[in-house]
């Protein structure tokens, strides 16, 4: 009888083990950056749905991934590093790192604000060193750009951190999502009063409501096959 017991116990137990290490995720994706990245558990009552598009990034991904969503609301590409949180995100496992910074880096931020010439570049090639020196592959996210409109069009100051950070995925040889590009034109193409739903409120122009949100979160999520090729099998197809 104890003969016959002991084998089923091992077998058992690698059964739970094995399952065990199945359902652990293959792939850990880390988001960095700020409010508009970052994860809502509590909303202002004007804004009850303001949602950051890494809070809802995942949605785009199969279940053998996770998504580690460490942004945080007001933070810069210095600040995130000042405040030591970049040195915590630091000691978790992830396999990718996604970046995107620039809407707190902007002139009239204290000292929050980076130069798009100079510090904004040389923060953003730290994140890049220290994240490849971790085992994780970076991934720069150029900032969307606010929903504000000039003449029918979009006005964007964003643009100088989004073309420094392009120039340093250049040198750095990173790969990077241009969502400020893809931004601006989604927001031309449907003019101010037709990209009304993306903001949580009537006067937010920086933030978005959940469906503003998810659209986000695609068009970084669509770039994934071309600039990310490696997480392509892990894209939900088709995309919700």
């Amino acid at each position: 009888m104890k003969r016959t017991i002991a084998p089923v116990i091992i077998l058992f137990v690698l059964l739970i083990s094995t399952g065990i290490q199945a359902a652990e995720p293959a792939i850990r994706i880390m988001l960095i950056g700020d409010s508009t990245v970052s994860t809502y558990t509590k909303r202002p009552k004007d804004k009850p749905d303001l949602t950051g598009w890494g809070q809802v990034f995942g949605e785009f991904f199969n279940d053998d991934v996770t998504v580690l969503n460490r942004a945080v609301s007001g933070r810069s590409s210095s600040s995130f590093i000042r405040e030591g949180r970049w040195k915590s995100a630091l000691q978790e496992k992830a396999d990718y790192l996604f970046v995107q910074f620039g809407h707190n880096d902007c002139p009239g931020k204290g000292d929050r604000e980076t130069d798009p010439a100079t510090t904004y570049q040389d923060y953003l090639k730290k994140y890049i060193d220290e994240a490849r020196a971790a085992g994780m592959q970076p991934v720069l996210v150029t900032p969307m750009t606010r929903r504000v409109f000039e003449k029918g069009k979009i006005k964007t100051i964003l643009r100088p951190y989004a073309e420094a950070m392009l120039k340093v995925g250049r040198e750095k040889n990173v790969p990077v999502i241009d969502l400020h590009r893809k931004s601006v034109a989604r927001f031309n193409q449907l003019g101010n009063a037709g990209s009304a739903y993306f903001s949580p409120s009537k006067s937010d122009r920086t933030h978005f409501s959940g469906k503003g949100a998810r659209e986000i979160a695609g068009l970084v999520a669509e770039e994934i096959p071309k600039k990310v090729p490696d997480l392509k099998p892990y894209l939900k197809q088709p995309a919700p």
